[in-house]
């Protein structure tokens, strides 16, 4: 029995990080709409702001697996933990002082260039905080300690549209409904020097410059199997197409909701900003929810804040909106729908496949009932799917990691490659989009989450072939 308690003040700063992360990735969905209205692109060009962004994640990824292996030594290991993260945070400072010129000429290259500079820095970001977030705690608490983390990621998803389009448009009380490139820089500027803030604080933080690497023998643990890559294990190789739609279906459903509200229900974009708040907080209620047993207090307690949790962090979005002087009224219903992420988690039980299965069908209930309606009834369905996009990172990170043994970091970075399907299923609703329609265009998502609801199945055949059993699984993985 381990005496190893949390390191609040490790965590604390590094969990800083992944509030960027959900910041800047949320504040897209509203540059999406103004760049849309101010460069006069079609829905598929628009997506292009994804695109950039969330191929990044895939090119940082192999520029690091380059330079590890002509190095032939792993690069993070070469400069540190925390040097990596510092470096990350730089990287995407850089990017973020791109705006200044981009707004200047009215360039929508040198914009989107400026956004895939900053995912670059977070694609080396995420490579070292997600093992150090593990490793600045006992290790039995780590994958609750990532949970957490995707909590605080989506506290920033949830607040970020909300300040870019205060920085845009104003407060909601005013009148102003043009979008402005100009407006753009300044909230990127600043965005760029918290980046350097953190980058310093970092620098005389007590972070750990190293994370233990596993040396398990999987041979050993799998006899009568000799695998040499992580591509060996279908449970991985299913898994990353697993994350590439997973993550697309996540983006794709927020990015392409302003234009649905815009063209089918009349909203004006500056209108549209709580209901994006309202989409990422819905993945901030879930991982809260899933934070809990990070937190070491009694069973009985936990069972009470288990179900006290969502409805916390969803007082947390209506505390944001309030301040910025949105009308809370519509979102009162809300709590109802809350009721069925709830349901959901109850009937998983903790087993990671049994909640991939059970929150993609809801995924595909909740997007087939905003294509087959209209109105507020739609957006508050095509909102619910973060609710059920909330747990499914950990879940697949879990499942297609699992029986690895030392080949698992290999498999990790190459499942953060598969990020990048964020920008290219989010295109790709747009190209449908403007093909019909943005309403039916929701039929992608569907089918994203069809194939997740197929790898909970499969993945489940494949472990048990292999003699490991998910009943005692603990997820693993906080969010991109």
């Amino acid at each position: 029995m381990t005496t190893q308690k949390t390191n609040w003040g490790q965590f604390v700063p590094l969990a800083t990080v992944f509030f960027f992360w959900g910041f800047v990735a949320a504040s897209n969905d509203i540059l999406i709409p103004v760049f849309k209205e101010a460069f006069h692109l079609t829905q598929s060009q628009s997506q292009l702001v994804s695109v950039a962004f969330y191929v990044a994640y895939t090119v940082g990824s192999l520029i690091y697996m380059f330079i590890s292996k002509s190095m032939k030594r792993d690069l993070i290991n070469k400069i540190g933990y925390k040097n990596g993260l510092i470096v990350g945070l730089l990287i995407s400072a850089f990017g973020t002082l791109l705006f200044y010129p981009a707004a200047n000429t009215g360039s929508f290259i040198l914009m989107i260039s400026g956004l895939f500079i900053v995912g670059l820095g977070f694609s080396l970001q995420q490579i070292v905080a997600n093992p150090l977030a593990i490793e600045v705690g006992p290790s039995e608490t780590g994958a609750q300690r990532l949970t957490m983390a995707g909590g605080i990621n989506n506290f920033g998803t949830t607040i970020g549209p909300l300040i870019v389009s205060f920085a845009i448009f104003g407060s909601a009380s005013t009148a102003n409904t043009t979008a402005s490139i100009e407006s753009v820089k300044i909230p990127y500027l600043i965005l760029g020097g918290a980046f350097a803030l953190v980058a310093l604080l970092l620098k005389f933080s007590s972070l750990p410059q190293r994370t233990e690497v596993s040396t398990e023998n999987t041979e050993d643990a799998t006899p009568g199997e000799h695998r040499t890559s992580a591509l060996k294990y279908p449970q991985l190789v299913l898994g990353m197409f697993a994350i590439f739609v997973y993550v697309g279906v996540e983006v794709s459903t927020a990015s392409n909701l302003p234009a649905y509200m815009e063209k089918s229900l009349g909203f004006s974009t500056k209108d549209v900003a709580p209901y994006v708040s309202l989409y990422w907080a819905s993945l901030m209620i879930g991982r809260w929810t899933g934070a809990v047993e990070a937190f070491d207090i009694s069973g009985g307690f936990k069972k009470i804040l288990r179900f006290l949790a969502p409805y916390l962090a969803f007082g947390v979005f209506l505390l944001v909106n309030a301040i910025a002087q949105h009308d809370l009224k519509p979102f009162y219903i809300y709590p109802f729908v809350i009721l069925v992420m709830i349901t959901a988690d109850v009937l998983s039980k903790g087993n990671p496949a049994r909640m991939l299965l059970i929150f993609s069908l809801a995924g595909i209930l909740a997007l087939v009932l905003g294509m087959t309606t209209d109105g507020m009834l739609s957006v508050y369905a095509f909102t619910s799917v973060g609710l059920f996009c909330s747990t499914l990172w950990p879940c697949i990170f879990a499942l297609a990691v699992n029986g690895l043994g030392k080949h698992t970091n290999e498999g990790s970075s190459m499942l953060i490659m598969m990020i990048m399907g964020g920008g290219i299923i989010s295109w790709l609703q747009g190209y449908i989009a403007d093909l019909t329609s943005i309403h039916s265009s929701y039929i992608v998502g569907v089918v994203c989450f069809a194939y997740l609801a197929f790898y909970a199945v499969r993945v489940t055949q494949i472990l048990k072939a292999q003699g490991i059993s998910l009943d005692k699984e603990k997820l693993s993985g906080s969010g991109h």
